[in-house]
């Protein structure tokens, strides 16, 4: 019965990717250069997103739903907002929340977990 779920990037911890039932999800993302603001730290990970689905055969137009976790939400909600208002496909915007979390280590300043259709 597992062979009807694709794990992609897998290692002890997790999976970068899991595709059932039509549906990619992709495990959070962060920055791999976490010495930027949160402009240059959200197109990062937004990147690294691309690419994921790309992996999975799909593409952000096809998002069903995200969530993004910030460090701070007053202080980068605004900044994260810019980036994503410019790389988001505007004809198919997901359901999005967007939540303050303490991230796991201190200099990330955002984590972003997506779910698209195949």
């Amino acid at each position: 019965m597992s062979n009807d779920i694709q794990r992609i990037d897998s290692n002890e911890r997790l999976s970068r990717i899991v595709v059932h039932g039509g549906v990619v999800y992709v495990a959070g993302v962060t920055a791999g250069d976490i010495s930027g603001d949160i402009g240059a730290q959200t197109r990062d990970v937004l990147a690294k997103i691309d690419g994921y689905l790309q992996q999975a055969g799909t593409s952000k137009s096809r998002l069903l739903t995200v969530q993004i976790w910030l460090k701070d939400i007053d202080k980068d909600f605004a900044g994260m907002n810019q980036v994503w208002g410019e790389w988001a496909d505007k004809a198919n915007m997901p359901t999005r929340a967007t939540c303050e979390a303490k991230l796991a280590r201190p200099e990330l300043l955002v984590e972003i977990i997506v779910s698209a259709a195949v």
